[in-house]
């Protein structure tokens, strides 16, 4: 028997209120964007990634490739864990801090004294932390202790945890870095400086490991000079950008918990280059590529506002029908 004329308007009209809400939810849960890794000291995936990924200069940075392969650098913003609110050593098992416990990134790990080391010297230090997608969150840098021996394995317990070098809360960033001051106490010889950047507004966190040589100590055999490379220059990023992972799927894909909402509109950009401060657009997503993400959220919206404007038009025709 047909369904009466009011009938299936009321149907149609909760049909529709059904789908506004899962709109609304699509539009909220759209991929949160940050990736990032410091510049300057220069952090070991960075120096490699502008060295070359497949076919890097320094015997560290090739056998970093050679343990963990190519795609490690290309995906250089992205060492990272998605769920890590803070708990950093619960997660990361010693002799795997520089890689954050990832099989991806194993090749940072090894215990070589010869990774190129950045010169620098006890005082004031202005740390540059390249980023291709700004979000609010703490930066923390700490130092190996005296008589760090970089061809061991690293251990938390070789870092002075109590004292950070520098300690930021959402900097601002300016020309692809983030860019804050601390301060290196006396050390000699090579040590590592360990960064990690917790988020705020995600449990995602990101972590970097760079080796700096403070000059007057044993640097061990076969060390290499301070590097001449620096952190990946625009047009490297741009050169590998079809390359990583973190721009099109693998990080984050099945990573519900680092879907918070971006701080800023996500605005579709040019993958993973660097944003100026005040701009709107995130330029590299936790997961998810691109193209499925803004087409996600533009179809959410599309949706919510089709919805409501149905909705409407049932009311109008339900109540013309209620007026005959």
């Amino acid at each position: 028997m047909p369904m009466p004329a009011r009938a299936r308007q009321k149907a149609a009209a909760v049909a529709v209120l059904g789908l506004a809400p899962l709109a609304l939810t699509a539009l909220a849960t759209a991929p949160a964007a940050a990736h990032g890794t410091m510049g300057d000291p220069v952090s070991r995936v960075s120096q490699c990634y502008a060295e070359g990924p497949e076919s890097p200069d320094s015997a560290a940075c090739r056998a970093a490739v050679a343990a963990g392969g190519a795609q490690a650098l290309y995906d250089w913003n992205g060492i990272r864990i998605g769920d890590a609110a803070g708990r950093h050593r619960q997660l990361i098992p010693d002799g795997k801090l520089c890689s954050a416990n990832s099989e991806e990134f194993k090749g940072l790990d090894l215990a070589r004294a010869d990774w190129p080391a950045t010169t620098v010297r006890s005082g004031a230090y202005t740390f540059r932390y390249r980023v291709t997608a700004p979000h609010k969150g703490t930066f923390k840098v700490y130092l190996t202790k005296p008589g760090y021996d970089p061809a061991k394995p690293l251990a938390w317990s070789e870092l002075d945890l109590e004292h950070p070098v520098a300690t930021v809360t959402d900097p601002v960033a300016s020309g692809g870095f983030y860019t804050f001051s601390g301060s290196l106490p006396k050390r000699s010889g090579r040590q590592l400086l360990y960064a990690v950047w917790q988020r705020s507004d995600s449990p995602e966190a990101f972590y970097s490991c760079s080796d700096v040589d403070f000059g007057g100590g044993a640097s061990g055999a076969g060390a290499a000079p301070a590097p001449t490379a620096s952190a990946p220059s625009d047009a490297q990023i741009a050169a590998g950008a079809g390359k990583s992972t973190i721009e099109h799927h693998g990080h984050g894909d099945d990573d519900a918990s680092t879907s918070a909402e971006p701080s800023a509109p996500a605005v579709p950009a040019a993958a993973n280059q660097p944003k100026a401060a005040g701009a709107a657009a995130d330029l590299a997503e936790t997961g998810g590529s691109a193209s499925t993400s803004y087409l996600a959220v533009g179809g959410a919206a599309a949706l919510a506002v089709g919805s409501a404007a149905l909705f409407l038009s049932v009311r109008r025709r339900a109540a013309g029908t209620h007026r005959r």
